[in-house]
């Protein structure tokens, strides 16, 4: 409530009240002169804009301002409260009161909505677990129970099955070992050991490794644009290594048959741009948003038969995130996909 419009509304309530009070005393009271009634009307127009002046302000103006202090300290949870004396206000009090409460409304949907698609991610992250580890858990199991039911003494299959399950147990524990990660990278328990190095040279070494999948495939590993002249930069090399071969083994997992993986660099100010690109089946516009979600997958059929734990991408995210770096992906379907992030120069 602003003073003009207090001030208003205690002048608008005294003159109907002393109206009123004028004409019962004009007719009860005695007055034989005009003047006598006239400031008899007056006194009562004092009295009763005195009183509705203050009683206003004191049960109106002084809990309006407390409701707006009750309402204003509530959003401002990460401070201490503040006295009433310490807050400003404008002339509008209610016009105040009115911006904080859209305010504060505002901020708990936002709130209430991020809490929902938290709640939604957790039963999806959960469901994602307890099927990504329940798969090989069960294959283990399923060879282990025919061993033991005779299995083992047959030659045939005894051999083959104790491989089976061996198999199975590297993927639970590469499971494991990919969730750790990504939780020491949130929580920033994990360490990064910068130093210089030679990206390309790592990028070769990455190639290398990878280029047994690569042939069974017929792709071809090429650099686009790079030389032979060595790209020094500033980063964890450990973890960028495991950045590389992860964009390189999906880019093998979903390309083309005899089709190209190929690596390009650029030089953007102090950072230096690596991108990956292949010519494989692309994804789809609708999946590129939560293409970094752990345990997302486009296709989890095909994805699932690939192999991989589903949190390559998780796992790269958050690497070049405590890098203070970030990742990018351009995709269309049936045309393939560019990854691309950068890197501090050294």
């Amino acid at each position: 409530m602003s003073k003009i419009s207090h001030l208003l509304f205690s002048i608008l309530t005294a003159l109907f009240t002393s109206v009123v009070f004028y004409f019962i005393i004009l007719e009860l009271s005695s007055f034989s002169r005009s003047s006598d009634l006239l400031f008899a009307g007056v006194l009562i127009f004092v009295l009763v804009f005195v009183v509705v002046y203050i009683m206003s302000k004191i049960f109106i103006y002084s809990r309006l301002k407390q409701l707006y202090v009750t309402i204003h300290n509530y959003r401002k949870t990460d401070v201490e409260e503040q006295e009433v004396e310490k807050i400003e206000f404008s002339n509008d009090v209610i016009g105040d009161i009115d911006r904080e409460v859209s305010v504060w409304a505002e901020e708990r949907k936002t709130e209430i909505d991020r809490l929902k698609k938290l709640e939604t991610y957790r039963k999806e992250y959960l469901g994602n677990v307890s099927h990504e580890l329940k798969t090989p858990i069960f294959n283990i199991q399923g060879y282990i129970t025919t061993l033991l039911d005779g299995g083992l003494e047959d030659k045939s299959i005894n051999r083959d099955y104790l491989q089976r399950a061996e198999n199975g147990v590297d993927r639970m524990i590469g499971i494991v070992e990919d969730l750790e990660a990504i939780s020491q990278l949130e929580a920033g328990q994990l360490e990064l050991e910068f130093e210089k190095f030679d990206i390309v040279s790592l990028v070769k070494e990455v190639f290398k490794a990878q280029e047994m999948k690569a042939t069974d495939k017929g792709i071809m590993l090429n650099f686009k644009d790079v030389d032979e002249k060595p790209v020094f930069v500033l980063a964890d090399k450990f973890r960028i290594r495991q950045v590389l071969t992860n964009l390189v083994v999906n880019s093998i997992k979903y390309g083309k048959e005899y089709g190209e993986t190929t690596l390009k660099f650029s030089d953007v100010g102090e950072n230096i741009r690596i991108e990956i690109s292949d010519n494989g089946i692309g994804i789809s516009e609708k999946h590129l948003p939560r293409l970094f979600e752990r345990f997302y997958r486009v296709d989890k059929h095909r994805s699932r038969e690939q192999g991989g734990t589903g949190l390559g991408l998780a796992i790269v995210k958050h690497i070049l995130e405590a890098h203070n770096q970030a990742i990018s992906v351009m995709s269309t379907e049936g045309v393939g996909s560019v990854f691309s992030f950068t890197l501090k120069k050294a």
